[in-house]
């Protein structure tokens, strides 16, 4: 097994973690450990919300939750000899769940704390906690969703340098300060104000792992918040990210400072429910190269990865469609996101039809490794995605050619605050 170089204790408070944790980026936050080119090297994680939530069926944990802190990451792993202009060759080797914590959630966040991608439509919380058996999983709360996983981490990256750091956080205050775009793709009917553009730095619950309390005071202050994805790759969420996967990161500072966490045991393309993934704590494996210069050898500035090859065997997918026309029926010029919105509406209304509720069928979509597209895109005014559901997740037919021999039945529903 490889040297276990980072460590946590899922019984434990965040602040008793036998390794410090880490929540923004930030280029001074002191390596955890150090490791050396061709290395492999094992490195254990929280769930990202620090194990604020329990494995019961009440959803008050997803409502109440404070989520100034997340995400809850391990980290950083420095790599001797990597210096910024290099690329940090990523190996994912392996990666699951600690055998006595072998469960995750999802979850839809309350409009007021957190939200989600159709928020307008799903207002209050609601959870599903499920069982990991291997590569597969299931849900007492999602009865009849039976389907093998493609596990991987929603989070990992480099440290941005000063520099880049001072960049992200003036181009996402500028876009604060523009206010919302003309084109927003969410319908603000039921809002009484605009939801955030951008999240600058937030004092509160910073943590920078073993960094000097006085210079926290005063990195705090520009850290930046680890939800969106940037040029250090960071929050990307994506599902074909798993086992046997390379990932090339640029790196900005010297030892690279190498930061993983947020594993997802499955997710849909998207994790539209903002808590979207099956989100478990656990470990994962790798092995890490230096490309000397690399970043002026590829000509990129951003992550690359390729895909492995281990992944379900799904083989028959029922598609759905959407186009840059809003649920009232305005017109978009050329919206994806108003497209996958739609895709994943009529997706959710169709597995309705089967006896889950709208919210079990919303969090049935995040976490089944669905497959999104942009189809289309140089059509004016409409560009066109897809969604498609393997019909494999589920333990019974959902295909449209039988659906008028159905027996709609209750599939029971998702965990409610109590």
């Amino acid at each position: 097994m490889p040297e276990t170089v980072f460590e946590v204790d899922t019984d434990a408070p965040v602040e008793e973690q036998p390794d410090p944790i880490v929540n923004r980026w930030h280029p001074d936050t002191p390596p955890a450990s150090s490791v050396e080119p061709g290395e492999k090297f094992r490195v254990e994680c929280l769930d990202w919300t620090g194990g604020q939530v329990e494995n019961d069926d009440s959803a008050n944990d997803i409502r109440d939750m404070d989520l100034t802190p997340n995400h809850h990451l391990s980290g950083p792993i420095e790599v001797e000899g990597a210096e910024p202009g290099d690329i940090l060759v990523v190996d994912i080797l392996d990666i699951g769940a600690f055998p006595d914590h072998e469960w995750g959630f999802t979850g839809i966040f309350d409009l007021d704390n957190g939200g989600g991608f159709l928020t307008d439509h799903f207002s209050d919380a609601r959870k599903a906690i499920w069982e990991l058996d291997g590569v597969y999983t299931h849900s007492r709360h999602i009865p009849g969703v039976d389907f093998a996983g493609m596990t991987h981490p929603g989070i990992l990256g480099t440290a941005p340098s000063h520099e880049l750091l001072e960049t992200w956080n003036e181009r996402e205050q500028a876009l604060i300060d523009r206010g919302p775009e003309a084109d927003t793709a969410v319908n603000h009917e039921t809002h009484e104000e605009e939801p955030p553009l951008a999240l600058p730095p937030e004092p509160e619950n910073v943590l920078l792992g073993d960094m000097d309390d006085e210079d926290v005071e005063e990195a705090k202050k520009e850290a930046a918040r680890t939800i969106p994805p940037r040029e250090n790759a960071g929050n990307c969420d994506i599902k074909n990210l798993s086992r046997g996967s390379r990932v090339y990161l640029p790196v900005f500072v010297e030892g690279a400072n190498f930061i993983t966490g947020d594993l997802h045991f499955s997710q849909g393309d998207g994790e539209i429910t903002f808590c979207g993934a099956i989100e478990m704590a656990g470990w994962i494996d790798f092995k890490v190269d230096v490309i000397k210069n690399g970043m002026e050898q590829f000509g990129v500035d951003h992550p690359i990865f390729k895909p492995g090859n281990v992944e379900p065997n799904f083989t028959d997918y029922l598609t759905f469609e959407g186009y840059s026309v809003a649920e009232d029926g305005t017109q978009h010029y050329k919206n994806a996101n108003i497209g996958m919105r739609r895709a994943c509406l009529d997706a959710i209304d169709y597995l309705t039809n089967f006896g889950y509720t709208s919210e079990q069928a919303y969090l049935s979509l995040s976490t089944i490794p669905v497959e999104s597209r942009i189809a289309g895109i140089v059509d004016l005014p409409n560009t066109c995605v897809t969604v498609s559901v393997p019909q494999e997740a589920f333990d019974f037919d959902i295909d449209p050619d039988n659906l008028g021999d159905v027996e709609s039945k209750s599939r029971g529903t998702a965990a409610t605050p109590d």
